[in-house]
């Protein structure tokens, strides 16, 4: 297993099979249009599952597919499929938006998608369209069940909680999770990309909201996954399921990372607040060869020293404070989450 500078190991994936989505969420793409990128710098899928092989020949143990939004590429069932099928298979997740989810569901379960994270940040349909601009919430809730009805396990909703926008919903979403057996994940507000406008006094902590939750329902902390994963996880006293909070804000998890990413078209990113990445397309489409291709992805992991959300916090604590406009990003468009 291939190691960074400070000893983390590469053992999850991400990959963004597309920088196209139906919403504007307005702390991931907030503006009305992009410029698209062009199909053809699109990593087509026998692309995109060569390099997932090389990865998990590099000790990666998980693959999640991300955006924009992925059910938006046709016939992602496909790719589950070629990912399915490697040796020594990865454990294959997908988080979307929800929207589409319904009617494509039974293809990638067959195909080999177990796991699923869905994204609802709110419950209430006028506000659920305020924070997404264009979102239907009876449309996600529609492919959330329908994911339940085909057996996906574990089946995760992810909330990014914002001061002053839904913040007053932590406890509904609980409600409803405990309700139909869903994990449930809250985010911390965060920098991702360029365009959010972000403020720190619109985070809602990891602390505001465990205190939120445990006046109503108590809790017991289990701790991450493996002890590397972005969520700690924690249990309600009372047997009815289990919660996580990301926190890279307030609790950075650099330290732990063994993250990396791939966006839409072929950029290897060793952070999720990259502001670049390195061009693997341009050597997969130059003719490079599986021994040259491992060769960079090794070096490239040897290299790696990210460790921003540990800066950030630094720089929120120092007397000069922290200011995103000054740190460019990737835009979450082609990095995915």
């Amino acid at each position: 297993m291939v190691r960074d500078i400070y000893n983390r190991p590469l053992r999850d994936l991400r990959i963004s099979v597309t920088d196209r989505c139906n919403f504007r969420c307005t702390y991931c793409m907030p503006l009305d249009e992009y410029e698209w990128l062009e199909r053809k710098e699109i990593l087509s899928f026998e692309e995109i599952a060569r390099l997932a092989r090389l990865f998990v020949a590099l000790g990666v143990e998980k693959i999640r597919l991300t955006g924009g939004e992925p059910l938006a590429r046709r016939d992602l069932h496909k790719l589950v499929e070629k990912l399915a099928s490697l040796e020594d298979a990865p454990d294959i997740c997908l988080t979307t938006n929800g929207s589409l989810l319904a009617e494509r569901v039974g293809a990638l379960k067959a195909a080999g998608l177990r796991r699923i994270n869905v994204s609802i940040d709110s419950l209430r349909p006028d506000r659920f369209r305020q924070i997404t601009k264009r979102g239907d919430l009876d449309k996600v809730l529609e492919g959330l069940f329908a994911a339940k009805q085909h057996g996906l396990h574990p089946i995760k909703i992810n909330a990014v909680i914002e001061r002053g926008v839904n913040d007053d919903e932590i406890l509904d979403l609980v409600a409803f999770s405990r309700e139909h057996g869903f994990a449930l994940r809250f985010i911390e507000y965060m920098d991702v990309g360029n365009a959010n406008n972000w403020q720190s006094e619109k985070m809602v902590s990891k602390q505001e909201m465990l205190a939120t939750i445990n006046a109503h329902f108590p809790l017991r902390q289990i701790g991450r996954e493996k002890g590397s994963a972005p969520s700690v996880d924690y249990q309600f006293r009372d047997g009815g399921g289990d919660i996580g909070v990301i926190a890279s804000v307030t609790e950075p998890f650099c330290s732990t990372c063994t993250r990396a990413r791939i966006t839409a078209d072929g950029k290897f990113v060793t952070c999720l607040f990259s502001h670049q990445g390195a061009d693997l397309k341009a050597l997969i489409r130059r003719g490079a060869t599986d021994s040259e291709l491992l060769a960079v992805l090794r070096s490239l992991w040897l290299q790696r020293k990210d460790r921003y959300s540990e800066e950030r916090l630094a720089a929120l604590q120092s007397p000069t404070g922290y200011d995103p406009k000054e740190h460019k990003k990737l835009e979450m468009i082609s990095l995915g989450g």
